[in-house]
């Protein structure tokens, strides 16, 4: 690689950005498509368990580890009644489902997805219909899923089989209630009244929770930016994250223009961070309001497909995208970004977790594999706890047609002090051609290279399916080595790389 373009970084153990909250790494699972029905229940499966879950999804999402899932929506919650998911299953009513013209059939509520969510060790993000309900439904559910016993709606969920409470910790205000695609889209005044309202009842019946307010839907809203200003106006003392969502498509098949969007992304970041705390100063306060990216992900190659879905179908093929190595490498981009911010950003949920735009699928009745994206959250998710370094940069660049001065070279380090390991995430950019990378490590002794873990295929647009679940793989072929205190590495071209380190 004697012609390879040349990156470095620095890391000092003592330069912190932040401690990762392990809540970075969450998904979600909404009412949508096969997400639950077909995906994590299926009771005819020949995989499932004795409550109809599949055992095969379930080890999937224990090797991504993750510990926080947002649930039941998404835009399926803001038309949402959570009673008709709870009591006997053979009571519970269909209703058309009007967020994606669907019927559901409530076989699927509170109750069982808290049993799933024990099986998999994960906490619930619980999000409340701010859309065609409020502060009423809202409490009850707090009081139905947090309060011992004594009460109404606490001696009902007793009365449904589960003597102790969920004591759910995280819950969403509502879900992108900025957008008029949404049932019963508000303005940032009707929103930010009504968040303000139902925060206050919801914290009577348990202070002990904490609450994500909604930001915009995406950074291209008209409304950006004065909607979280109004909205944290109004909430400020009551909620303790502003919610950020993000999808970024590749209809152009421009790879180099793709991979640049984590540029956006750290834009998007910084704009909320700054007006959250420009609503800080103006109220005088000493309180901090934090991030919560409770939707990302690459979202597009579905969209056409999912014009042809048969209305008032159940659990239909919705939002099935079929990710490639390049998506991979961009999910990759995106985590890193996320690392870059873990002093603010402290929850994130890549959406979704199963069939609907997500790193595991399955077939109804059959298999269940990993796509391609799977890999660098799975990596990210393992290794990418303790504190997030503040790294010294330098790297070449390249100009794609939206953005300048990319870097090649994107990466973030996290130093892992209970296990005195440091492991440092880096994507090669570059369409062409190999990276030659060092890094000054001398502030971590006697440090040894673990693995280099690769992610690199010759076809960007290579996939898995489930006759050939493994044709994008990561690779542990990595040259990582330390000599006096350097460490050294090829990085091939458009590959993900996850060197970790340790005594």
């Amino acid at each position: 690689m004697l012609n390879a373009k040349k990156a470095k970084m620095i890391l000092d153990k003592d330069y912190k950005i932040g401690m990762v909250d392990k809540r970075l790494y969450g998904s979600f699972i909404e009412h949508l498509g096969r997400a639950v029905y077909g995906g994590i229940y299926e009771p005819d499966h020949p995989e499932a368990d004795e409550d109809g879950f599949r055992k095969d999804v379930i080890n999937l999402v224990k090797e991504l580890n993750v510990p926080i899932v947002r649930y039941p929506g998404g835009n399926f919650v803001s038309g949402y009644n959570w009673e008709d998911g709870v009591g006997p299953k053979e009571k519970r009513p269909r209703r058309t489902e009007l967020a994606w013209g669907t019927i559901e059939t409530n076989q699927i509520g509170t109750n069982e997805f808290a049993d799933w969510a024990k099986k998999v060790n994960t906490d619930i993000m619980m999000a409340v219909n701010l859309g065609t309900r409020g502060a009423d439904a809202a409490r009850n559910l707090v009081e139905y899923c947090n309060h011992p016993k004594g009460t109404y709606w606490s001696d009902l969920r007793r009365s449904h089989g589960y003597e102790n409470p969920h004591n759910i910790k995280v819950w969403c205000l509502g879900n992108e209630m900025d957008g008029p695609w949404q049932i019963c889209h508000k303005t940032a005044e009707e929103y930010g009244r009504i968040a303000c309202e139902t925060a206050k009842v919801m914290k009577w019946v348990d202070p002990t929770i904490e609450l994500v307010a909604c930001g915009s839907s995406n950074i291209n809203m008209p409304t950006f930016g004065d909607w979280e200003a109004t909205v944290l106006e109004h909430t400020y003392e009551y909620v303790d994250y502003i919610s950020l969502h993000q999808y970024y498509g590749n209809h152009e098949k421009d790879t180099a223009n793709f991979l640049a969007k984590t540029m956006d992304l750290d834009e998007f970041i910084k704009s909320v961070i700054a007006t959250a705390d420009y609503v800080k100063a103006k109220k005088r306060s000493k309180k901090t309001i934090n991030l919560s990216f409770d939707e990302w992900n690459v979202w597009f190659h579905s969209n056409e497909a999912d014009k042809k879905i048969e209305r008032w179908s159940i659990a239909p093929a919705q939002l099935e995208d079929v990710y490639n190595f390049e998506d991979a490498l961009l999910v990759g981009g995106m985590l890193i970004t996320f690392l870059k911010h873990a002093d603010r950003v402290k929850m994130a949920c890549l959406a979704q977790l199963v069939n609907v735009i997500a790193p595991i699928m399955t077939s109804n009745g059959g298999g269940a594999w990993r796509q391609t994206i799977f890999y660098p959250f799975a990596h990210v998710s393992a290794y990418g706890r303790g504190y997030a370094l503040n790294p010294i940069i330098s790297s070449p660049k390249y100009d794609s047609k939206d953005y300048t001065d990319v870097p090649i070279l994107d990466a973030a380090a996290v130093f892992n002090e209970e296990k005195d390991e440091l492991t440092i995430f880096a994507l090669n950019k570059d369409i062409n051609d190999s990276l030659s990378f060092e890094c000054d490590i001398r502030n971590f002794e006697n440090y040894k290279v673990i693995e280099h873990i690769v992610l690199e295929n010759d076809d960007v647009y290579a996939v898995n399916t489930e006759l050939n679940p493994y044709n994008v793989k990561p690779n542990n072929n990595g040259n990582a080595k330390i000599t006096d205190g350097m460490l050294t590495a090829d990085f091939s071209k458009l590959s993900w790389n996850v060197i970790r380190l340790g005594k």
